[in-house]
């Protein structure tokens, strides 16, 4: 990727501060780890989105699509391309009856508690997930016994070669923090989310219990990707890397949480390379320990290079 033929080709597109060169992962990820990408864009409208995605392909870039960074560990070395962020900058959500229209950008927890507001329930599960309907959707996001497939009823993406298409529930294939979307390369935009009215009230309350179930039983304080491992069929991770003997489990600033040990955390000063040793080691001891594999679901960008 020659870099003066990205900025020119990105030159126009955005106002000032849409595009940074140079620009520190470790600042745009909940783990709070990870070195400086190439580029970062954050566009404003799906047509700059098109436009950025367009302007890549020209110039030979590399291109990655994130939210809010909650399920990604970047590498110490940093991104060689530009990263796409969908964000605060393309999260408007509209309410049509028991219909939301929501940009892929908005917070889970923005979604949640709009809906909440308008007396529309079903998205309660996702309140405390700490990423975007973008996010949610690409990977089926669930939570307390609710999944993003369960309340979508259509979702906009862009096709890598830059079409738009509205991607159905049936055609989304959703399973287990799994999608069509994810597999072929698509872009979410937007979702068509269908909820169910509700006294307020009863949403709220759903909510904060939710909440106090996280707060009691998950490491918030400390930054992290959520839950780092997939939950294998028939076993609770956490419960596999205790009786592995993993609880509080360190290397260098990376631990395995002392509250929670489904949970990698940054205890302080966290390398990429401390975290991503740490989680190829509970695999090791786990395997080892139960005969189980355990599949990262935090995704790590960076280090195949």
């Amino acid at each position: 990727m020659d870099r003066e033929t990205l900025r020119d080709a990105l030159a126009g597109l955005f106002e000032d501060g849409c595009a940074r060169f140079d620009a520190p992962m470790a600042e745009r990820t909940t783990f709070r780890i990870g070195g400086p990408a190439d580029c970062v864009v954050e566009p404003r409208t799906v047509d700059e989105v098109r436009a950025a995605l367009a302007a890549c392909r020209r110039a030979g870039a590399p291109v990655r699509v994130m939210g809010l960074g909650s399920d990604v560990l970047v590498a110490d070395e940093g991104l060689r391309c530009v990263v796409v962020r969908i964000a605060e900058n393309l999260s408007r959500i509209e309410v049509d009856g028991a219909r939301m229209r929501v940009e892929a950008g908005a917070s889970n927890e923005d979604v949640a508690r709009r809906a909440c507001a308008e007396g529309l329930a079903g998205y309660e599960f996702a309140c405390g997930i700490p990423g975007t309907v973008g996010g949610a959707a690409i990977m089926n996001a669930g939570a307390y016994g609710g999944e993003f497939k369960d309340v979508a009823e259509e979702v906009r993406c862009l096709t890598p070669e830059g079409e738009l298409v509205d991607v159905d529930a049936e055609r989304a294939q959703w399973s287990y923090r799994h999608s069509m979307m994810d597999a072929a390369g698509y872009v979410v935009l937007g979702a068509t989310l269908r909820l169910t009215p509700d006294d307020p009230r009863a949403i709220q309350e759903r909510m904060d219990d939710l909440a106090r179930r996280r707060a009691d039983k998950q490491p918030l304080e400390l930054p992290s990707a959520g839950s780092t491992f997939k939950r294998p069929e028939g076993f609770f991770v956490g419960q596999l890397v205790q009786e592995a003997g993993l609880r509080g489990y360190r290397v260098g600033g990376a631990q395995v949480s002392e509250k929670h040990t489904g949970f990698v955390v940054n205890a302080g000063g966290a390398t990429a390379a401390d975290v991503r040793r740490l989680i190829a080691d509970v695999q090791e001891r786990v395997r080892a320990s139960a005969g189980v594999r355990l599949e990262p679901e935090v995704r790590m960008w960076g280090f195949e290079e």
